[in-house]
């Protein structure tokens, strides 16, 4: 079963690293006040715990730690009813990690011209087997190229096609030469590649900036927040033998804060930020104006804080909606 436990994050890694998966850079940025702004609960789950759990309440590290450590758990340990609830009102349906596999395996192929690199796939899709040996790249291709390029995780969740440690619909552990994530894929060809701990952390950092994803939930973000910094120190383990060192951690852990977001998916905004305008008419009267975007059903035209994206070679973040050659909903 999911292993994910914030009191064994902060022994494992450090308060520092889980103050960091908390962070929303979106909102810190926008909101500019000399605070460093959480991500929020975004769901009703939580409110029966009381002060600190409502739906717009900022997730605190001290109502997700100590005797509240296990509060945030992974769906397929939630109750059924809860499930059930999450599913009807925000369609939280979570894929099987052979359909996971399926997927990014066709991912795959626009870059190898094979969709059967990592693994073969069988029992009519539903396992795999692992290709075994180094993975060979492409005729005038670099390994590096492939760790470059970027995708992007839709509606999250906690995080399946990213990295996978376990199966999100059954619980069950998936060992790391199995793994079947996009960044799964990226950080073995890197261990593939690299002989020095040194080339392989700098080759482990450039696949986390080139991989991002977005979740509505705050819960279920952070649960994908945490699986991301489990999987380095996975793999780095896999292939040293020993833990990554704290400032490590914290360096990937603020990679992930910005480039695993909180986001409607559908607006490229933080959740539920789009707002009424309010100006004033040549009379004096107050007139109060839709958000735009949403009156217009365009998501160029949102007023709610916008999800930002970072150039890592810049150090520029800006919004999501720039980037895409589509924004129109």
């Amino acid at each position: 079963m999911p292993d994910i436990f914030n009191n064994d994050i902060i022994k494992d890694f450090g308060r520092d690293a889980l103050e960091l998966l908390l962070v929303d850079q979106s909102v810190t940025v926008a909101k500019n006040d000399g605070k460093t702004h959480h991500i929020f609960w975004a769901t009703n789950d939580y409110e029966a715990r009381g002060e600190g759990y409502g739906f717009f309440d900022e997730i605190n590290i001290n109502a997700i730690t100590g005797e509240n450590s296990n509060v945030v758990i992974p769906r397929v340990l939630k109750r059924k009813e809860l499930q059930k609830k999450r599913i009807k009102a925000k369609a939280e349906i979570f894929t099987p990690s052979w359909m996971c596999n399926f997927m990014v395996n066709n991912l795959d192929e626009l870059f190898f011209g094979n969709r059967e690199v990592f693994n073969k796939e069988i029992n009519d899709r539903h396992n795999w087997v692992v290709n075994p040996g180094k993975i060979q790249m492409p005729e005038g291709k670099t390994w590096q190229e492939y760790v470059k390029i970027r995708w992007m995780e839709y509606c999250c969740g906690e995080a399946p096609f990213i990295v996978s440690r376990y199966d999100t619909t059954t619980g069950e552990a998936i060992p790391i030469e199995s793994r079947i994530g996009f960044l799964d894929r990226k950080l073995r060809i890197v261990s593939e590649n690299t002989e020095s701990e040194e080339a392989w952390l700098r080759g482990a950092q450039m696949a986390y900036q080139n991989t991002l994803g977005n979740e509505w939930a705050g819960d279920s973000l952070l649960l994908a927040r945490e699986n991301l910094l489990y999987t380095f120190a996975d793999y780095f383990v896999d292939r040293f033998g020993h833990q990554p060192t704290m400032e490590w951690m914290k360096t990937i852990a603020d990679i992930i804060s910005w480039n695993i977001m909180q986001m409607d998916g559908l607006k490229l905004v933080v959740p539920c930020t789009c707002h009424d305008e309010v100006t004033t008419n040549l009379l004096g009267e107050k007139e109060v104006h839709p958000c735009p975007g949403c009156k217009a059903n365009d998501a160029r035209k949102h007023n709610g804080i916008p999800a930002l994206v970072k150039s890592w070679s810049t150090g520029l973040a800006v919004p999501l909606r720039m980037c895409l050659k589509s924004n129109k909903k």
